[in-house]
């Protein structure tokens, strides 16, 4: 994909992505430069409107037609303020397209779904069909947007700071509580960011566009959107497809560390059944172990050049920040026995580069705000620090607890929240989607982020649902895998009889090998 990687779409993909693009453009205006409005209707409206300008063209905007849904910020309280999301209709490249749709549900959340777009179309999601993309609620382009400036300078900061570090926890805390300021300020209604009126959301749009039936594919974060929009408004779904699955009834904060240690351990296994692999890698991890509890003990402090070049940045390699390069797959997965081992001889260059990456922030486009809503409503409660902590020694025992304290990719979330405060929505979300919809669950074996094995559990309580394990792929299969996309296309033409044959020859590719 020109302008666009693909690996690092994929690793940025987690429970909460770290990147968006560019600033947004004057035909849709921000919350200060054009507030959500103060209208009174409780239905929704769907308005023609210029398509966004990322500052990276996107080709398929170029002949989109896009629009603003208008809805209720808060379908509790009727007559309240609307909000406006942004919506974009690829057409079909076929000249004779099905009648039904497929809409795209994005992960994150908080990531913006518009940059989206350039994978969904390399992925033929609209080879024989319209596309339709809208941004859920609080994204870049939307009225308003949620995006936390505060936290992205502080993401740029950290990597020259422990991971667990005191000093993290008070700069993050700070950079939270002034986003949050901000935004009640300008009269958002946190609460009401939510996967309950995100579901409502796109149900809203099938009616304002006067869709009939459409398909549905959303993945990571948009997995768990997708099954809940399947339970609460399954009129008018023809078709679910979900990758990468996120279970509403089982998401939690303590969850992501048994992901994790699954995602890791089939990368491990793929490397063992590897003979190269193996020979030259014999033992990942005994490697894995030993280097998070030597960099936690005496972390590396180094000045390193950001991948994209400029000035060197202070970087701090410990324990907690491998980890999570590993869980987000920076370096990639066929790199990763390569990089341990260069790092257990004293070559830190690949991991200490993926995380001076984090210094090149673009700052005021990811929805910190709609992430800190659905984490700390949906996935938070019920649970504790100890909790955490607790799941991390399950997953990886003997590992230091200054490491295990911190949910992967969510560093210091429970005081995050203690600032944050929504209500508890727990009892609303954990809820299991039980369906008969033709549904496809797609889930890749290195995913670290959402593991594999979470797919069956899903797929037992969707009676017509077809299972595909892709090995050797991590989080966002589709983007990454021909076959998947294979898989993904027949689906849509045939729900209830989709081709997975390319599935039974596939292998990981050959692990990167270093000579000794």
């Amino acid at each position: 994909m020109p302008k666009h990687n693909l690996h690092a779409a994929a690793a940025a993909a987690a429970l909460v992505c770290l990147a968006a693009f560019g600033p947004l453009p004057s035909s849709i205006a921000s919350p200060s430069a054009r507030p959500a409005g103060s209208a009174t209707a409780d239905t929704a409206r769907f308005v023609p409107a210029p398509c966004p300008k990322p500052p990276e063209p996107i080709e398929a905007l170029s002949h989109a037609r896009c629009g603003l849904l208008q809805v209720p910020e808060n379908r509790s309280r009727p007559g309240g303020r609307t909000i406006k999301l942004v919506v974009a209709r690829i057409p079909a490249v076929s000249a004779k397209p099905a009648k039904d749709p497929v809409v795209f549900m994005a992960g994150g959340p908080g990531a913006d779904a518009i940059d989206d777009i350039p994978f969904l179309v390399d992925s033929g999601l609209n080879k024989d069909r319209e596309l339709i993309v809208m941004a859920q609620r609080g994204n870049l382009y939307d009225q308003p947007n949620l995006a936390c400036p505060e936290i992205d300078r502080f993401n740029a900061q950290a990597v020259g700071l422990g991971y667990d570090a005191r000093q993290a926890e008070q700069l993050l805390l700070k950079a939270v509580k002034a986003c949050r300021s901000r935004l009640t300020a300008a009269g958002v209604d946190l609460s009401a960011y939510n996967t309950t009126e995100n579901a409502a959301d796109f149900a809203d749009l099938r009616k304002a566009l006067g869709i009939p039936q459409w398909n549905v594919y959303g993945y990571s974060y948009g997995s768990n959107l997708a099954l809940t929009y399947l339970r609460r408004h399954p009129e008018g779904i023809r078709a679910v497809a979900i990758d990468s699955i996120t279970p509403p009834e089982v998401v939690t904060l303590p969850w992501t560390w048994s992901s994790s240690a699954e995602g890791i351990r089939n990368i491990f296994a793929a490397c063992a059944a590897q003979p190269a692999c193996k020979n030259r890698y014999p033992d990942l991890p005994h490697t894995l172990d030993e280097q998070v509890r030597r960099l936690e003990a005496h972390p590396l402090t180094l000045n390193v050049t950001p991948p994209g070049g400029g000035k060197p940045v202070k970087t701090v390699l410990d324990g907690g920040a491998l980890l999570n390069l590993i869980v987000a797959f920076t370096p990639r997965p066929r790199d990763i026995p390569a990089a341990l081992e260069e790092l257990a001889h004293g070559n830190p260059q690949r991991f200490a580069q993926a995380r001076a990456a984090g210094s090149v922030q673009k700052v005021g486009v990811f929805a910190h705000g709609l992430t800190n809503s659905v984490a700390c409503g949906e996935w938070a409660p019920g649970y504790s620090e100890s909790d955490v902590l607790k799941a991390g020694r399950d997953a990886f025992p003997g590992w230091p607890d200054t490491v295990l304290a911190q949910v992967p990719q969510l560093p210091f979330q429970y005081p995050v929240c203690g600032i944050w405060d929504v209500p508890d929505r727990s009892s609303v979300q954990r809820v299991a989607t039980v369906s008969s919809v033709p549904a496809l669950v797609i889930s890749g074996t290195f995913d670290a982020k959402t593991g594999a094995s979470w797919a069956k559990d899903v797929a037992r309580d969707l009676s017509g649902s077809t299972t595909v394990l892709v090995p050797g792929i991590g989080h966002w299969v589709v983007p990454q895998s021909p076959c998947a996309q294979h898989v993904l296309a027949s689906f849509l033409a045939r729900p209830t009889g989709p081709d997975t044959g390319c599935v039974d020859d596939l292998k990981p590719e050959p692990f990167t090998i270093i000579p000794k």
